[in-house]
């Protein structure tokens, strides 16, 4: 037997995180990311040891891809109790349903 796949236009076959930009940066990024299908969205920020720094709740997302200024996910530089973080290494990580993907790395430059 054959296994056909059906994949709605511009819709992406696997949910994604993409590489913030610009990166590094000063005092804003935008991280992109790209969705299978819909789903509870949150971007979890970690400092260099492992704390977490920020939480973006996104909310309930369509399935699509999420890349522009307008669309990708924003982080204003600032932790959960909005004080803007120091220079150097931070970690970004996609939630969907609940579900972290791998990790990705952006440094801030002050």
């Amino acid at each position: 037997p054959q296994i056909t796949f059906r994949v709605k236009p511009n819709t992406p076959f696997i949910s994604a995180l993409g590489q913030n930009y610009p990166n590094p940066f000063n005092p804003e990024t935008w991280i992109p990311y790209q969705l299978s299908e819909a789903l509870d969205v949150s971007i979890r920020i970690y400092d260099a040891s492992g704390r977490l720094v920020r939480t973006l709740n996104l909310g309930h997302k369509a399935p699509g891809f999420y890349e522009t200024r307008s669309a990708a996910a924003y982080w204003d530089g600032h932790n959960d109790r909005g004080e803007l973080v120091g220079s150097g290494i931070y970690f970004y990580q996609l939630i969907t349903g609940g579900i972290p993907s791998a990790a990705r790395k952006m440094v801030i430059i002050k």
